[in-house]
Order: structure tokens, then C-alpha cells, then sequence
């Protein structure tokens, strides 16, 4: 089944503007609580594993070549294994503080991050299947939000620790911000001019981003914790996670 769930302006600006927000939230923060930014991540990570295994998983295999989609999210898993490589595993809370670090360690976290946002996003627009003729996709919308939100928080978090001014890890945190939009606009286009064939391969871009998902979010629940009343916590805030996404499909 394929629809073309176009987005709106609102979720457009509702996609930039609550990651963007998350971000910028850090400089009102003297000291973030750790703990806090765990459960955030939890509670996204629960989502978006929930959001896989009863929204995108079995309409993916609705329409997509059965025999090799499976290749394809084991692609995106490992794409995203390699993309941690280079962002440290802020993707899912790891926040290591460099300080006076080589300038090639910013860019290279923000090309990995903004990367991964991107392609993320794309899946946003085109011709992907989708739950229930268009709802699906505003699950899909509220996962990449929950996701991205305390990413960026983290991001300014380690960017400013690590030396860098305040003016240019807030241009940074909107940069990550604006980069699923992008993505999300960039598959619009591809879907309205087929350039370079690439709309045909648009279940297998979402293949992908479900393997980015099952390992990010995967990694979060996983994580483990010594401290065994937080573990308590942790473990109401995936089942509030799981409940999200059952309510929203």
C-alpha cells in the first residue's frame, strides 16, 4: 500500500523548532540532571522500537521485495554502527567532553549526526508506505521528534563543554535541527521529479532507517545501570514509551 503523505508547513516548523528548542534549552540550564537525559533517551528509544516492530516493519514488507529487504535493514544497522564511529555514540546519551580538541572532532561528529538526522527525515515525504493512509506518518514524525530532542540537548551539552562558544554550538544545534527537515524536503523533491531513479528505491531508504532505529533504539534499552531505583524508573518510562506509540498508531 503506497500514499503520498505530504507534510505541512506545521510539521515542518514543529520538526525544526521543538529540536531546535531542545538544544538551545541547555545555555537555561546551569547543571542538566544525567539522569534526566537518560530517561528522555529511554523514553525515545522505547518509541522507537515499539514504532518499528507494529507501524513500519509489517508495511514495509507489504510492499518491498521480501527477499531483500531484510538486507537492507541490516544495512542501516550497520551504517549506523559506523556513523557512531565518528559521533561517539551521542545518538544515544554517550557525552564525552574534549577539551581543546582537534577542530576535526566537531566537524566530524556534525557531519555523522547530520547525516543520520537526514536520512532519517527522508521517509517523511514521498512515496513510502505508510499506517492507515497517512497516520503513520505523524508517528513517524513524533518519533524522529522524541529522538532528536535530547540528542540536541547532548550536543550543545558536549559541544559547549568541550570549548567551543556559545554562538557556535547554538548554530551547530540548529544545523542538526534543520537537517531532517531537509531530508524530509529533499525526498519531496525526488518524489515529484524522479531524479536519477531514485524514488523507485524508496522502501529500501526506509529499510535503512529502520535499521538506524532497531539499533539506536536497541542500544538505549539495553544500556545498563547500577543503580537499581533508576532502573526502576527507567523501566515505567519505556513502558510510557511503548503506550505512546500503540495510542498515537
Amino acid at each position: 500500500m503506497f500514499v503520498n503523505s505530504a507534510m505541512n508547513f506545521f510539521q515542518y516548523l514543529l520538526l525544526f523548532a521543538t529540536v531546535a528548542a531542545s538544544g538551545l534549552l541547555f545555555f537555561a540550564i546551569k547543571k542538566p540532571n544525567p539522569q534526566t537525559l537518560k530517561l528522555a533517551l529511554a523514553f525515545s528509544g522505547a518509541y522507537l522500537f515499539g514504532m518499528c516492530l507494529i507501524h513500519l516493519l509489517p508495511h514495509l514488507y507489504e510492499g518491498a521485495d521480501i527477499h531483500t529487504v531484510g538486507y537492507f535493514i541490516l544495512g542501516g544497522f550497520i551504517f549506523q554502527v559506523v556513523l557512531e564511529y565518528f559521533s561517539e555514540g551521542i545518538e544515544h546519551g554517550h557525552i564525552h567532553v574534549h577539551k581543546h580538541h582537534s577542530k576535526i572532532f566537531p566537524l566530524s561528529m556534525m557531519l555523522s549526526l547530520g547525516l543520520h538526522a537526514f536520512i532519517e527525515g527522508m521517509p517523511l515525504e514521498g512515496n513510502f508506505m505508510s499506517h492507515d493512509h497517512g497516520h503513520g506518518n505523524e508517528t513517524l514524525l513524533t518519533g524522529i521528534i522524541l529522538h532528536h530532542m535530547p540528542v540536541a540537548f547532548a550536543l550543545a551539552s558536549m559541544l559547549f563543554e568541550s570549548g567551543l562558544s556559545k554562538t557556535l554550538t547554538g548554530a551547530m544545534v540548529l544545523i542538526f535541527a534543520a537537517m531532517a527537515p531537509a531530508g524530509a524536503l529533499f525526498s519531496k523533491y525526488l518524489s515529484a521529479t524522479d531524479a536519477l531513479m531514485l524514488s523507485s528505491y524508496f522502501n529500501n531508504i526506509m529499510a535503512v532507517v529502520i535499521g538506524i532505529f532497531l539499533h539506536i533504539s536497541t542500544t538505549i534499552l539495553f544500556e545498563s545501570n547500577n543503580d537499581h531505583r533508576f532502573n526502576l524508573y527507567k523501566l515505567l518510562t519505556v513502558l510510557g514509551g511503548m503506550v505512546l506509540v500503540i495510542l498515537i498508531g
